[in-house]
């Protein structure tokens, strides 16, 4: 069981927590959302949880709870640029369905 960051990813959250000047590592996890039934949901962590795992990826900590895990193992997330639009893509071999507007997914 695993969680992992592509190098760009690693970077650009490398870079916000030295800005925060704080911070253990960033949180991946899922919540009931949308309309395909679940979204991601990133964060940074200050205190680890009981249930807490954490995946050391490129340098960076990625820490998932227990629940969230069983719909993300696997689940690999990178940073993109294209044009002038950025952010995070999940890359997770889990999902059997999204939803239109790409804000929420299916297991």
């Amino acid at each position: 069981m695993a969680v992992s960051l592509t190098e760009a990813a690693a970077a650009h959250v490398s870079q916000f927590l030295a800005n925060r000047g704080a911070g253990k590592g960033v949180r991946l996890g899922v919540k009931t959302s949308g309309c395909s039934g679940m979204a991601y949901v990133l964060e940074f962590v200050d205190e680890l949880a009981e249930d807490d795992k954490v995946f050391e990826s490129c340098g960076v900590n990625v820490i998932v709870d227990e629940k969230s895990l069983l719909y993300i193992d696997g689940t690999q997330l990178d940073f993109v640029k294209e044009g002038l639009n950025e952010g995070f893509v999940f890359n997770n071999p889990n999902v059997s369905g999204e939803c239109g507007c790409g804000e929420s997914f299916s297991v």
